[in-house]
């Protein structure tokens, strides 16, 4: 990662890589999430949650060959380890922010997570898989809100309400968002007539619960099939994340 990557990172809580994944990796994704979509019609996103004015996606490591691919991008890595050191894969979601839609997100930490005595433990990274503008439902983000050690429900009286800081992150599609995932954010209103499409690589320091428990949620075929260091990422021969996991289906949480 360039060091002013990491430098953005490491003030603004935030870095968007333009343009990361490649004209033949972001039409796969697509491709793919929109099969995903017509298979699992009403339950899709079941295993995580379902959304008013917003269509989701879960377990999708287990879903294709596609989504092995991306969990280990070298870019997306090193920034992911550069703000939360050692990292496995917590979840890999995808959500469809619904057109003429008048709801957003509150601002919010993932997992409603502040940072412990041995720093920060979540980060979140954001596919953009279709063009992210101030009007479709782009993240909103408050920079350098991570540093401030506080959750936005604690200490504002409306989360829902704008922040006189935030920022929106806009871009093309087949850009990345790194973000560090202690940074006070949120989905916005998508008001355009289409869908808005993204995914969410979540990571979590390896001595914390994933999310999504990935250990128990793919199937032993797909499992068998890993490399060693895809395994390594899902904490798959892991004993302390068997412990930390093993009675965890799903963590609650907000996903853009």
């Amino acid at each position: 990662m360039h060091e002013e990557h990491k430098r953005q990172l490491d003030e603004a809580g935030y870095v968007v890589l333009n343009g990361v994944m490649g004209d033949e990796l972001l039409h796969a994704l697509r491709q793919r999430i929109h099969e995903l979509y017509v298979e699992e019609g009403e339950g899709a996103g079941s295993e995580f949650r379902t959304e008013a004015h917003a269509h989701r996606l879960a377990n999708l490591v287990d879903k294709g060959e596609v989504f092995r691919r991306v969990i280990a991008h070298p870019e997306v890595i090193g920034g992911v380890r550069h703000v939360i050191g050692q990292a496995k894969l917590s979840s890999l979601n995808a959500r469809s922010a619904d057109p003429h839609s008048d709801a957003g997100q509150p601002l919010h930490v993932d997992m409603a997570a502040v940072p412990d005595e041995r720093g920060y433990w979540v980060c979140n990274t954001i596919w953009m898989l279709d063009d992210f503008t101030p009007d479709n439902g782009a993240t909103r983000v408050v920079p350098g809100s991570h540093k401030w050690g506080k959750r936005p429900q604690d200490v504002l009286a409306d989360p829902d309400a704008p922040h006189p800081r935030e920022v929106l992150v806009t871009g093309r599609a087949g850009g990345i968002v790194i973000m560090n995932a202690h940074v006070w954010h949120g989905g916005t209103a998508n008001r355009t007539a289409a869908p808005r499409l993204a995914m969410h690589a979540f990571y979590c320091r390896r001595d914390k619960p994933q999310q999504q428990y990935q250990k128990k949620l793919l199937r032993p075929e797909v499992q068998a099939a890993l490399s060693p260091e895809l395994r390594e990422l899902l904490a798959l021969d892991d004993p302390l994340n068997d412990e930390l996991s093993a009675n965890v289906a799903v963590r609650s949480g907000f996903m853009k």
